[in-house]
């Protein structure tokens, strides 16, 4: 994992020592992690540098849990609007356009 539990905690304004959620949002970083992957159509492994991963796809996978950990069902209820140069602008700034 690219992106440490205490990062992933600290992005989502938890409490370090608030414990009882880190093994489902342990499960986040994974998922927000194999879904940039495959947005991207690279490997994470491929995009770090010495461990370390661009900050624009750093950001994306955090912000990613961000929004998992907030909305756990497929639907939301009142009125909600993407903010811009978030997710998909920041992915897309590593995306592999490349014809295979």
């Amino acid at each position: 994992m690219y992106i440490t539990l205490e990062e992933a905690k600290k992005h989502l304004n938890i409490d370090e020592s608030f414990k009882d959620d880190d093994v489902y949002i342990s499960s986040l970083v994974q998922v927000a992690e194999d879904a940039v992957e495959k947005n991207v159509g690279i490997v994470l492994s491929k995009m770090s540098d010495g461990g370390s991963l661009p900050p624009s796809v750093k950001q994306s996978i955090l912000l990613l849990i961000g929004n998992l950990y907030t909305n756990r069902e497929a639907t939301t209820y009142g009125t909600i609007s993407e903010v811009p140069y978030t997710f998909k602008y920041l992915i897309n700034l590593n995306r592999n356009f490349e014809v295979k």
